[in-house]
């Protein structure tokens, strides 16, 4: 019901709706709710909004193996030609860029099994505030954090430095 009651206001806004995880257990209503809201709004070059429903990283990297090895033993793809892109490409979020911050409220210092592949060089900040208490304060909070941070994605800052 909240898909279908807000999947016209964000087409509106021009956001593009995508989910993760594994839709199959859901009931038949609610995948179509869903996967109607991600083919309306399929065209959308603004925000993407990806809902994560049964999503679990592991298993997402496990999937992503055996596609591998299918293609490998229909001799689609050597196991040589396995590379960070193309293993990337066999993703769920294969059409979404890796986040640059993540947001991990309640204050765990954990990652919950969320996006292991995708968050390697992702900034994270950590609130001890709770998810539904989380509002535009908190947020500004962690962007502002995020903003004074210097971005080396694996590298130490004298690499960086010298890159510019």
């Amino acid at each position: 019901k909240t898909i279908n009651f807000e999947i016209e206001e964000l087409n509106k806004n021009n956001v593009k709706f995508t989910t993760i995880g594994d839709l199959n257990i859901l009931p038949s209503s609610t995948t179509k709710g869903l996967r109607d809201g991600v083919d309306m709004t399929k065209d959308n070059d603004g925000l993407n909004l990806c809902l994560a429903l049964n999503y679990g990283s592991r298993q997402e990297i496990i999937d992503a193996i055996k596609t591998a090895a299918i293609k490998v033993k229909e001799g689609e793809i050597k196991p040589d030609d396995i590379n960070e892109q193309n293993f990337s490409d066999l993703l769920h979020t294969r059409d979404t860029p890796d986040p640059d911050l993540l947001i991990r409220t309640s204050g765990e210092c954990r990652l919950s099994n969320f996006l292991l592949w995708q968050i390697a060089y992702t900034e994270i900040f950590m609130t001890d505030t709770y998810w539904p208490a989380f509002r535009e304060e908190e947020l500004m909070d962690a962007i502002f954090d995020f903003q004074s941070r210097e971005r080396r994605f694996g590298k130490v800052s004298e690499q960086v430095a010298n890159t510019i």
